[in-house]
């Protein structure tokens, strides 16, 4: 068997051509956890307090708000490239696309919750 076409080899591209930047997402969504993680548990520790209305007044803030959606905008990103390596490579029969399907559900769906809920009490300043 070949290695496929010459001009296949000189590129580096497989057989979906797609493998590399993919796994390239993968490695950026991991680096961008990383750093608003770090952020994320700076913050969270240099509250002075843990009550509703301490952590409602911090989210609030523009300063917060706007990297808490980005972070979870990374993490359900990276989550979502994560499994779906799992499944493509696990599911081999009709229950792939099903999978597949129900995992961008659950993650545009849990992800724009999130979003939502930053962004309610960022944009009124409290909860309803």
């Amino acid at each position: 068997m070949g290695t496929g076409t010459e001009l296949g080899r000189v590129r580096g591209l497989g057989s979906a051509k797609e493998g590399a930047h993919h796994w390239w997402r993968q490695r950026v969504t991991a680096g961008t956890n990383l750093l608003l993680m770090l952020w994320f548990i700076v913050s969270v520790a240099r509250l002075p307090a843990y009550a509703h209305a301490d952590v409602t007044r911090w989210v609030a803030s523009p300063w917060v708000a706007i990297p808490l959606v980005l972070l979870i905008v990374s993490v359900f990103t990276h989550f979502r490239l994560g499994l779906q390596v799992v499944i493509e490579d696990y599911q081999h029969d009709a229950r792939r696309i099903a999978a597949l399907i129900l995992l961008n559900v659950f993650t545009i769906g849990a992800g724009a919750t999130a979003i939502f809920a930053i962004l309610r009490i960022a944009l009124t300043g409290t909860p309803k």
